[in-house]
This record gives C-alpha cells, structure tokens and sequence, in this order.
C-alpha cells in the first residue's frame, strides 16, 4: 500500500468521501470526537462528512444539545455525542490532571479550590441555565474565587473534565457553559479497559488505516493503553505494515475509491490531519517543504493529497475564497476544486 493509497482510504473512512450520514450528530458519533477548536471550521469539519450540509443545521445541533463541545483530549476543544461524553472523560481526564498539575500549581490552584468552584458552578447553572463567560467571572467573583490571568480558564477546564459542566447553546455570538447533567443523559461507567476497547473501535474504524502510536497520539493516551484498546479490536481489523510500521484499518481494501480527480477544502485542525502522529503521506510528496504545518492551516485536498491552503473572506451574501497552491494543477483537477468552493459557499449560504 503506497502513501497515496493510504491517504486515500482515510479520506474514505472519515466519511469525506461519499458519506452516508444526513445529520451532523451522526457524524460526531462516528467519529467518536471532532477537534472543534477553530469553530467555525470545526462546523465545517462535520458538514465535510454529510450529504446537503449546512452550516445552520449544524450551529442548531449544537444549541440543541445534540452535539457537545468541550476539553476533552489532549485537552483540547472537541465536538462530542452526548450519549459518549461521560465514559471519554472518564477515560482521559486522569492523564489530563496530572499534565495539568504544574500549570495549576503555579496559578495556586488546589483539590479544595476546584470543589469550590464546580460547587459555584453547580448552583449558578442549575434549573438548565446557560450563562457566558462574562457571566460566570461575575459568579466567580461573587464567590470571592479569583479569575485573574490564566485563573478562571483552568477552573472551566477542570469544571469539564469533573464532569460538571459542557457546552450550552450560543448566545448571540458568545458561547455559553451548562449543567453536562441538563445536557447528556446519565450512563452506566464503563471499566477503564472497555473504554479503552470503545475508543479503539471508534478510532481504528474512522481513521484508519493507523498506527498504534497515531491512536495515542491523538487521544493522549499512555501506547500501552493504547495497545490494550488495540489488541482488543484487532480482530475486527486487518492492518499492513510500510517502512517497518503497521497500520490498521476497517476491512475494506476492496473499496471502490473515486476515479476521477477529488477536491476538499479542509479547515484547520481537520481530523484529516490532527488525527496521526505522522503526516508525510498527506501531502503530495512534491510539496512536503510547504506544507510542514498542515494542521495550523487550511488544506487544499486534491487527489487525496494537500496541494496548497487556502482562505474565505466573509461578505453579506457570499464568501470569497483565495487560494495559495503549491504547485500546477491540469484543467480537470482545477475543475474539481472549484466544485469544493462551490460546495463550501452553499455549507455557509
């Protein structure tokens, strides 16, 4: 299996290629989570993975509480199914505390004071309130609990990862916290190794083919349970091994892949890319030099390949796009990606 073949078939598992899903919380469930910290191009992200997407179907899941944001790996902000969120912070919220603990001992923060402060929250938010951040330094501050410098983020992080709070719906163009409790249903815990197994199974079958240490990588995890949750589904997998490494994926190396050329505009963070510990098979191997931050840019995908990034300019009525291409294009492939501008002004308008 060459690179190309491997880009490939990831872009058939994300579902960016011929995707069967027609709601957005479908997607996210498949996924498992969605890195959502770039949000207007995490929405994008999810409407790149279904058929007829729109942004506004999207922004109303989430204010539905359809769809979850929150720190959740690594820890960054990602989109999650509410039906999954407890067992994954369960999972990964131990690795995350002990990352966290010089941070959090260099703000003067403690056990004591985070049990305060989720108190805090508790109590404002109860009754399915959903306050903005504005909102919540001002209860904060009525509490006499201090929010200066990096204060009052890593109270809302650890408030997440304690499973207090999670994401309410926009208010206006502010984000908004809510009770998780008012939020996402109450689940039966899951033991450490079959989250882990759960995990893997999601991970494996949207993403791959993969590597162990791909799958560590983007969920923080030790690549011993890494490996665990590995041997647990490999069954279910096959895997082939390039340049020493093995990779895993869903059975289904017979997948009819597109013929003719293929073009995505990809945001930035897409699991496209976040998604491995190693990128190289990406990106046209032409453009290896110009594409080194790949995941802090927006690709342009022909081929399955990143062959240059682009960028929008929002107007009232349409978005213009420009392209930096990192090389030439022939007239079909160019074809293909006016076709995914077209189809990115239609997710927005």
């Amino acid at each position: 299996m060459k690179d190309h073949h491997l880009a490939s078939l990831r872009i058939y598992n994300q579902q960016i290629y011929k995707s069967e899903f027609k709601q957005p919380e479908d997607v996210v469930k498949y996924m498992v989570a969605m890195q959502a910290q770039d949000y207007a191009g995490a929405k994008w992200a999810i409407g790149l993975r279904m058929q007829n997407a729109s942004e506004n179907v999207i922004e109303q899941a989430i204010a539905d509480g359809k769809i979850l944001r929150t720190h959740l790996l690594r820890p960054t902000w990602h989109f999650v199914s509410p039906q999954d969120i407890r067992w994954v912070l369960s999972l990964t919220a131990p690795r995350i505390h002990a990352a966290s603990a010089a941070m959090n001992k260099k703000f003067e923060l403690n056990n004591a004071l985070f049990n305060k402060s989720n108190d805090v929250l508790a109590k404002a938010l109860q009754g399915n309130k959903q306050l903005t951040r504005p909102e919540l330094v001002d209860v904060f501050q009525r509490a006499q609990i201090a929010t200066d410098d990096m204060r009052f983020t890593l109270l809302l992080i650890r408030a997440e990862l304690d499973q207090v709070i999670c994401s309410g719906a926009r208010a206006g163009k502010q984000f908004t916290y809510a009770l998780l409790d008012d939020r996402a249903p109450a689940t039966v815990p899951l033991k450490h190794e079959e989250a882990l197994t759960k995990l893997a199974h999601g991970y494996f079958g949207s993403r791959g083919p993969a590597t162990v240490h791909d799958f560590a990588t983007w969920a923080g995890l030790t690549v011993a349970d890494a490996t665990t949750g590995l041997e647990n589904v490999k069954a279910e997998l096959i895997n082939e091994v390039i340049d020493g490494k093995t990779y895993w994926m869903p059975n289904n190396a017979d997948t009819l892949l597109p013929k003719n050329p293929k073009a995505y505009l990809l945001p930035m963070y897409d699991e496209f890319a976040i998604a491995y510990k190693h990128r190289d098979a990406l990106v046209n191997p032409l453009y290896l030099k110009q594409a080194r931050h790949v995941i802090f840019e927006q690709p342009i995908v022909v081929d399955d390949q990143v062959v240059g990034t682009w960028k929008r300019t929002i107007k009232k009525a349409t978005a213009d796009i420009t392209m930096n291409l990192f090389g030439k294009l022939n007239k079909t492939q160019m074809k293909a990606v006016e076709m995914a501008m077209e189809r990115y002004k239609k997710f927005l308008f």
